[in-house]
């Protein structure tokens, strides 16, 4: 399977729609880039670079119209361990190896695995995002290179009004007009007041500069030995593995706002090949971003052009637009953010909490939990998807039951209800009376279906218990597929099958 650039159709594009999207996921994704950087112990321009490059090539190659992808702290923090014990040059290799395997997961086709997460799940990591998304913008309220220290007096009061001024023309302009973003316009309007008025405030320079030069070509300075992979492979994985299901997810919660379908494994080696290059060119690595996506798909975005008029924008920016960049007061970009927190968060997950499985809240809640306090969406996601199945497995096993009867033959009949798997094995074997039951036996699986080893171990038991006291088990009605799968097993089970009788039909006249 290749991947290949495409070349978009100009018909029935809104240009100044993708244009001006594209804009506004730029100022919101330049503040988050710096601060995931500086968080991991990095380069600004490494988070900048980041933005650039998962953002450009995602946007020529990706699988998903609209979805926006940068430079994400949920990839960066598996790295910071890495990047404090051995240094930079480590990261990069780790973000270079942690792409080939995104692509090869692409490339054998196994993205379509994430519609195995179910919709309690896909609550519970969207709750969760939500909130860490609100909480790391209240992080702004903090002075500038201070340990901690919260803002208070004017400092505050004036963070806090431009904030609330920003949300209002938020959730106010798309009231009156929406040929322009509300939240490109809620920016500019903020920065034209503070510029004007010379209010002293919070502003993107105050986080860290964002200018420099074009990433530049560059071999991560490593020992290429196989102790060197055994040390970076598991930092490696693991950050393959969350930016995998970051972005896959990310895809599927834009495949239902917009009643579209993307394409998972294009996207997973879209994904791959972003972080090699980000490796490449001194990038920290990425994957989508739900926030900037929901941004790019609120301002009226539907292509890849404007997640590449986003990417440009960066570049643009890093080259010689830092100056006025620089100068944007946070609040403006601190209450967007806040929207798009509140706008990401399910709060139908609150309606209709009462008429969900009370195991679907759990697990809802779980994932939430999870997500906001370790910043682990791919461990959240897992154990979501694992408690899942575990009571899916417990409720299909307690399905499985026996209707019995004897013939006129003289035969015992069991017409088994349910599946019989691994969970419902031991129910299985409880309804049988070895010691009482006739010399023949016959178990109908009309209604049932033999699922995997174990359901098959179980019918070896019953057959090996019934034939220790002279008594034979014919089984009856097996689907195609059971069929086969005691026909795969015919060296290591013993069991009867019982071809099933045909009956003739007189044909009408």
């Amino acid at each position: 399977m290749a991947i290949t650039m495409r070349i978009p159709s100009l018909r029935n594009i809104n240009f100044k729609n993708e244009t001006l999207a594209g804009l506004t996921v730029a100022m919101t994704m330049i503040p988050e880039s710096l601060s995931f950087a500086i968080l991991a112990g990095l380069s600004p321009l490494t988070g900048l670079y980041a933005a650039f490059l998962m953002g450009l090539v995602t946007a020529l190659l990706g699988g998903r119209p609209a979805m926006v992808s940068g430079g994400a702290g949920a990839t960066v923090v598996t790295l910071i361990a890495l990047a404090s014990t051995h240094g930079v040059e480590y990261l990069f290799a780790a973000v270079v190896l942690a792409g080939i395997l995104q692509f090869a997961v692409g490339l054998f086709k196994l993205g379509k695995f994430v519609r195995l997460i179910p919709q309690p799940v896909m609550y519970g990591f969207l709750n969760g995002l939500a909130i860490i998304i609100f909480l790391s913008q209240v992080e702004q309220f903090k002075v500038s290179g201070s340990s901690g220290e919260w803002m208070s007096g004017t400092p505050l009061y004036t963070m806090l009004g431009l904030t609330l001024l920003t949300i209002a023309i938020v959730i106010g302009l798309p009231k009156l007009t929406k040929a322009v973003p509300a939240s490109l316009i809620a920016i500019l309007v903020v920065f034209g007041i503070v510029t004007y008025f010379g209010i002293d405030t919070k502003k993107v320079i105050d986080i860290a500069s964002v200018s420099g030069s074009l990433p530049s070509f560059h071999m991560p300075q490593i020992p290429f030995t196989l102790d060197t992979l055994k040390l970076i492979f598991p930092y490696a994985l693991v950050m393959a593995g969350v930016g995998l299901i970051e972005s896959l997810l990310t895809l599927n919660m834009v495949d239902e706002i917009t009643d579209t379908k993307g394409k998972a494994n294009r996207e997973s080696m879209a994904q791959g090949t972003a972080n090699v290059v980000n490796g490449f060119f001194g990038g920290m690595g990425g994957c989508a971003m739900v926030a900037q996506t929901l941004v790019n798909i609120n301002a009226g975005a539907k292509t890849y052009i404007s997640s590449f008029i986003a990417a440009i924008t960066i570049l643009f920016v890093i080259l010689v637009g830092s100056p006025v960049i620089e100068m944007i007061p946070m609040a403006a970009l601190v209450g967007v953010m806040m929207m798009v927190a509140i706008s990401t968060f399910e709060w139908l997950s609150f309606r209709i909490i009462n008429k969900f499985p009370k195991s679907d809240i759990f697990v809802g809640i779980l994932v939430a939990i999870i997500t906001v306090l370790l910043h682990n969406l791919a461990l959240a996601v897992l154990i979501g998807v694992v408690i899942s199945a575990l009571v899916f497995a417990w409720d299909n096993a307690k399905r499985i039951r026996a209707r019995k009867y004897v013939d006129d033959a003289g035969v015992k009949h069991y017409e088994i209800y349910g599946p019989l798997f691994f969970g419902s094995t031991t129910a299985f074997l409880e309804k049988f009376d070895v010691n009482e039951d006739p010399d023949r036996i016959v178990v109908d699986f009309k209604e049932s279906r033999v699922v995997d080893m174990s359901a098959i171990d179980a019918l070896h038991k019953i057959t090996a218990r019934y034939a220790k006291i002279g008594k034979k088990v014919h089984l009856r009605s097996l689907s195609e597929d059971s069929a086969h799968l005691l026909g795969n097993a015919a060296g290591i089970v013993e069991v009867n099958v019982m071809e099933d009788p045909t009956y003739k039909v007189m044909p009408k006249d």
